[in-house]
């Protein structure tokens, strides 16, 4: 086998990393649903023979990509090397292997080089629709929610598996929609798998192995010396989330050792009767992304400096649910992982954590009402998604209406109204919804939206910070919990089916970040540039930071 030096290895790992980035734009320009196209709900990635993940697209979520990095070796084992074809593409959207929720397709394509299976290209994107109750908290089981594909072939030789992508179109309200984007999918690990060959041809290699290796290692190497910057020991933390029937509690300890780290959910409360739950998969994803951001995280994210993260939680817990259990909204909790994380690590390393912030995006999936269906009106099947604001940062302010942990980028307006009788009439910052701090938490943002015909549509909410706002650290303030209402109606719970009539406007308020430290500390000139802004107003300016003109 030929030897290469470090930096011919160096040279070919960053090719690979623009490989994997036109992979994953090659998905998002081929798109048809808004959310994918629009807000980037995608992962793409390469991966070796084993299944280890060598690259992934910086364009996508944690709980796409990470649960990816997982699902391949899953679908590696399931599939016979020998019995793959050049052109064979594989997929999957069981909520246990793929993303955590139905929604989600994880397609696989294994890479032939001179006639032998080299690697692996993959990708997952969100589909509007999978028939049953739909995209919303109000199913009862895995069956409520929709279509289930098990591990199979989508592709054979080239050919597209037409009886499976016709019971897919079969089971959806959004058929084209749904087509539109398997088609994006398959072109996404085509792209991969075209580029990835022909720069092997470029590098005069025949195996990826030596390159998987010198990825690997490097990275395990980086990760295990970051890790051991972190004092050994164990931590815990909680948090007491809205939940649906009741109230939930999220419980973490972390065991920080020389070159590990363990997570565990003991202690956490059982799952709920409604989709709020969370496969093991997606709960890891963003754990992992959490401790990713704050302990090694100029290293590429990889097989390698992904593996000393371990997670565990005991089974039925509500971030260890179980199959059959509903899961469709399972990032209603799975995207408040790096708060409960960040409470350990705020443990280990003090002045380096940031406060709570909204953490799980405010998703609304809307359709039409069934009458509108029956009698043929206009029928459509549309997901916003909206961000609230960021914990401050021990050292910055928190960022306003920003998507953390999930990277899917808020809903755009124009969109929205383009592919569905939505009209948005407001969208705004919140003032004062940010919490107080020597730095201040990100402020959520308010959003009124309505019908843009005589017909009434329905609204399936799952949203988090509603009874539990972000809290701060270090004195800073928490930050302005999430509210949604309609008109000037009483403020509804947060969870459940809303309908819509012609006339009436829904109002979502998402939740701003905690603020850090105390806000007496803060600059003054600071507080003067927020209150030009309007970002607070001038009674928090006076009463709260003590602020004379």
């Amino acid at each position: 086998m030929t030897k290469f030096s470090k930096t011919q290895l160096q040279v070919m790992w960053n090719r690979l990393l623009a490989v994997v980035e036109e992979q994953g734009q090659a998905l998002i320009r081929a798109a048809f649903s808004p959310i994918v196209r629009e807000c980037g709900d995608i992962s793409a990635g390469i991966f070796d023979l084993k299944g280890r993940m060598l690259a992934q697209a910086v364009t996508g979520t944690p709980g796409h990509i990470n649960t990816m990095a997982e699902a391949v070796k899953t679908l590696r084992g399931r599939f016979a090397l020998q019995d793959m074809k050049p052109g064979d593409i594989y997929m999957t959207n069981d909520p246990w292997i793929a993303a955590g929720h139905l929604n989600d397709f994880l397609l696989m394509m294994p890479v032939f080089h001179k006639g032998q299976v080299i690697g692996f290209t993959s990708c997952t994107s969100h589909l509007v629709d999978l028939g049953g109750l739909g995209m919303g908290p109000e199913g009862s089981d895995i069956f409520d929610e929709g279509l289930l594909v098990p591990p199979c072939k989508l592709v054979e030789g080239g050919e597209v598996n037409q009886l499976l992508l016709d019971i897919v179109k079969a089971n959806s309200r959004e058929p084209i929609a749904n087509e539109g984007d398997t088609y994006a999918l398959i072109a996404c690990c085509e792209a991969g798998a075209n580029r990835l060959v022909e720069m092997m041809d470029e590098f005069n290699i025949d195996h990826l192995d030596p390159l998987a290796d010198h990825i690997i290692e490097t990275s395990l190497r980086g990760t295990h010396d970051a890790i051991a910057e972190v004092p050994n020991g164990i931590y815990q933390s909680q948090l007491r989330v809205d939940g649906y029937e009741s109230e939930i509690d999220l419980c973490a300890q972390l065991t920080v050792s020389s070159d590990e780290i363990l997570l565990d959910f003991e202690g956490t409360s059982e799952c709920s009767n409604k989709g709020i739950n969370v496969p093991i998969n997606y709960a890891t994803a963003y754990s992992v992304f959490a401790m990713r951001c704050i302990i090694g995280p100029d290293i590429p994210n990889n097989a390698g400096s992904l593996e000393p993260f371990k997670v565990t939680g005991p089974k039925g817990c509500i971030l260890n649910a179980q199959s059959p259990a509903p899961v469709a909204m399972r990032h209603t909790l799975g995207q408040l992982m790096p708060d409960l994380v960040y409470g350990c690590l705020y443990q280990a390393l003090l002045g380096q954590i940031p406060a709570e912030g909204a953490s799980s995006m405010y998703d609304l999936p809307m359709r039409s009402a069934p009458e509108v269906v029956r009698r043929g009106g206009q029928v459509f099947v549309v997901e916003l998604t909206h961000n609230g604001g960021t914990g401050a940062r021990p050292t910055k302010d928190g960022l306003s209406a920003t998507a953390f942990p999930s990277g899917v980028w808020g809903s755009q307006v124009e969109i929205t109204e383009s592919v569905a009788p939505i009209l948005v009439t407001k969208r705004e910052l919140r003032i004062d919804s940010g919490g107080a701090g020597t730095y201040r938490g990100g402020l959520g943002q308010r959003l009124e939206l309505r019908s843009a015909n005589d017909d009434p549509f329905l609204a399936f909410m799952s949203l988090e910070r509603v009874k539990f706002p972000a809290l701060g650290r270090d004195g800073g303030g928490a930050g302005a919990s999430g509210r949604v209402r309609i008109d000037g109606g009483p403020d509804l719970s947060g969870k459940g089916e809303v309908r819509i009539s012609p006339g009436e406007t829904l109002i979502l308020e998402t939740p701003g970040g905690g603020g850090f430290g105390d806000p007496k500390l803060r600059s003054p000139n600071n507080v003067r540039a927020d209150l030009t802004q309007g970002l607070i107003s001038e009674k928090s300016a006076r009463d709260i930071y003590g602020f004379k003109k």
